[in-house]
């Protein structure tokens, strides 16, 4: 067994933000390969984790092993004999993201990818993490099975069990809870003392219920003894690290990473919670549904990850974006929005899209091929060149659903579940049941496989034009269909303008000047600074009322590099945004499929 070994080292390693790290391996090869992941599944970037890792070396009993450096990331121990090698190093961890690796005298969290080197040609062997002693006060969590009743110990099937179960450290606040009886633990760190735990759990459970539902159906004899089967893993963890400012979660077999902003957790006696706690509730369903849609429904380009390189796949657009239309329409399903909310949260992201130049320049595919270059990468001209495969993605899945509800085929639900269990493998025994494992490798062509079945006629058109192509989706007709009215809000200035602007001790600058519009057309840049319009100084974005209806061409005055440019900026027509409600006037037969689609059931 490969036994990693983690101390805090105390009051040192706590003050440098630094974890020691031992590794032992039994029986070594001659020539050990070592190295440490530039990735972590789920976050597509390149985040190249051993530039945190210093002082490695390595033993034979009392004998000094040679390590030799290959390249950025890997290492090549020259051992004699066959006695275990132990390599010791550290790793700086002040991350505070999801990602990689913290610790401070307040808390400590890391990823096994940021921390465990992988031992070449050991993967598929059984991994230990063991844990040295904590500051008084401190707990564990983790989703990883535990070896010992102490929970210092920690056993995984192999070295992708090992990395995909982040560990929390801290003295945290802690909450569980049961889903049809899989244990599910909540656990919060940097929480206000007014945090309302029970709330939080509450509401956790039920996005749970809904997920577990969703995937699983229901069994058995009798609608009055039904219940959903059995969700893949035994025990399920969030971490949600609270702080001044953050936002953001990072998906694992049996557990999820959160951050937040502590102010939107929900607090004793304030009721209701605002929109900043929907939009933490719709995190932490992302997240889960990820449990099945990604972790193990996935492409078949990450069948087996490759730990020192990017991994490829144009499907993020379904394993990203359908996750993202799911995760609000769960909490509407399971009642925590209402119909008015739920829409409101499609109109923001119809708006994102729709404020996108770069959709019609890149299709979802190849944004979700470039996203290890572009996504996580964003620039001045991002919103111009490239479309977001979460955004576009989950309104590609809206067009879906709402086109095979429409035909009275089937559903998206349907479509879901179908290649759940169409890419699993074999059958597993849970607690004396039987049930078929699903989950496993998918290619588009299984996509489209299942679209076919279920809507009963080819739907490549469709998936050519709105995955492949750039082409517009039809939302406002589907959404008409289903007793949604679709409006327009006047535009803002910043819309008519075409660009987005900041403001900052008087100077008023552009962040991204968006194609065709305006700003581009008067010959205005990033980064260019805006003086005055019509001879009026500006100094603020609401200075900009002065375009007043923006119906005329307008001198401006701009300043480029401490280079004044006189320019003409031209009058535009710009749509303002888009704002979705029930239509009180839908016939029935639209009343009844809104009704369907929102409660999750199929007319």
């Amino acid at each position: 067994m490969i036994c990693y070994r983690i101390d805090l080292d105390p009051p040192e390693g706590l003050r440098a933000h630094q974890f020691r790290v031992t590794l032992t391996i039994p029986q070594p090869l001659p020539e050990q390969g070592l190295s440490l992941p530039v990735w972590i599944p789920g976050s597509y970037l390149v985040r190249e984790f051993a530039r945190h890792l210093s002082g490695i070396e390595a033993s034979q009993g009392r004998r000094e092993v040679v390590l030799e450096q290959r390249d950025k990331a890997t290492w090549v121990a020259h051992c004699a004999g066959r006695g275990a090698l132990v390599v010791r190093y550290r790793v700086y961890a002040n991350d505070a993201s999801v990602r990689s690796a913290w610790l401070d005298s307040q808390r400590g969290f890391f990823n096994g990818t940021s921390i465990c080197l992988r031992v070449h040609g050991c993967e598929a062997q059984p991994q230990r993490l063991e844990l040295g002693p904590l500051p008084r006060g401190w707990q564990v969590s983790t989703a990883m099975a535990a070896a010992d009743a102490g929970g210092r110990r920690f056993d995984a099937a192999n070295y992708d069990e090992l990395v995909d179960h982040p560990v929390e450290l801290g003295p945290f606040w802690r909450g569980q809870f049961k889903v049809h009886g899989v244990p599910h633990e909540f656990v919060v760190a940097g929480a206000l003392p007014a945090f309302d735990g029970e709330r939080l759990l509450g509401d956790a459970r039920r996005i749970c219920e809904a997920g577990i539902a969703f995937w699983h159906g229901h069994t058995g004899a009798s609608a009055a003894v039904a219940r959903p089967g059995r969700p893949p893993f035994e025990r399920y963890v969030f971490m949600l690290n609270a702080v001044d400012d953050g936002y953001g979660g990072l998906e694992h077999r049996a557990s999820t990473a959160l951050i937040a902003s502590r102010r939107d957790l929900p607090r004793r006696g304030i009721e209701p919670a605002g929109d900043s706690y929907t939009t933490l509730l719709g995190l932490i369903s992302h997240e889960y549904f990820h449990t099945w849609n990604v972790k193990r429904l996935r492409p078949a380009d990450f069948a087996s990850y490759d730990y020192t390189r990017e991994n490829y796949t144009e499907l993020l657009w379904f394993f990203e974006g359908f996750t993202s239309y799911y995760d609000d329409l769960l909490l509407r399903r399971c009642g925590l929005i209402d119909d008015a909310r739920y829409l409101k949260l499609v109109a923001k992201t119809v708006n994102n899209v729709l404020g996108t130049p770069g959709r019609q320049v890149q299709s979802v595919a190849q944004a979700s091929f470039d996203a290890w270059v572009k996504y996580y990468r964003p620039d001045e001209n991002t919103v111009n060149a490239t479309v977001s495969y979460y955004t576009k993605g989950s309104l590609v899945a809206l067009s879906l659903d709402l086109g095979l509800r429409r035909e009275g085929r089937g559903t998206l639900d349907d479509v879901m579940r179908a290649l759940w269990m169409r890419s699993g493998a074999g059958v597993i025994g849970r607690q004396g049941s039987r049930q078929r494992a699903g989950g496993g490798p998918i290619a588009e062509a299984d996509i489209a496989a299942v679209l076919k079945e279920v809507g009963g006629r080819s739907w490549a058109k469709e998936l050519d034009a709105w995955v492949h192509g750039a082409d517009e989706l039809p939302l406002k007709a589907a959404l008409a269909s289903f007793g949604i009215g679709w409006s327009e809000e006047k535009p803002t200035l910043a819309q008519r303008l075409g660009a987005r602007l900041t403001d900052s001790g008087g100077t008023l600058k552009l962040q991204a000047v968006l194609r065709g519009g305006a700003a581009e057309r008067a010959g205005l840049a990033a980064g260019d600074e805006l003086v005055a319009l019509d001879g009026w100084r500006l100094k603020r974005i609401d200075d900009l009322a002065a375009l007043q209806a923006f119906e005329r061409p307008l001198p401006l005055l701009a300043s480029r590099d401490q280079r004044l440019l006189s320019l003409t900026l031209p009058a535009a027509q710009a749509s303002g945004a888009v704002t979705l409600s029930a239509n009180p006037k839908a016939d029935a037969a639209a009343r009844a499929r809104r009704e369907a689609w929102l409660g999750g059931g199929i007319t």
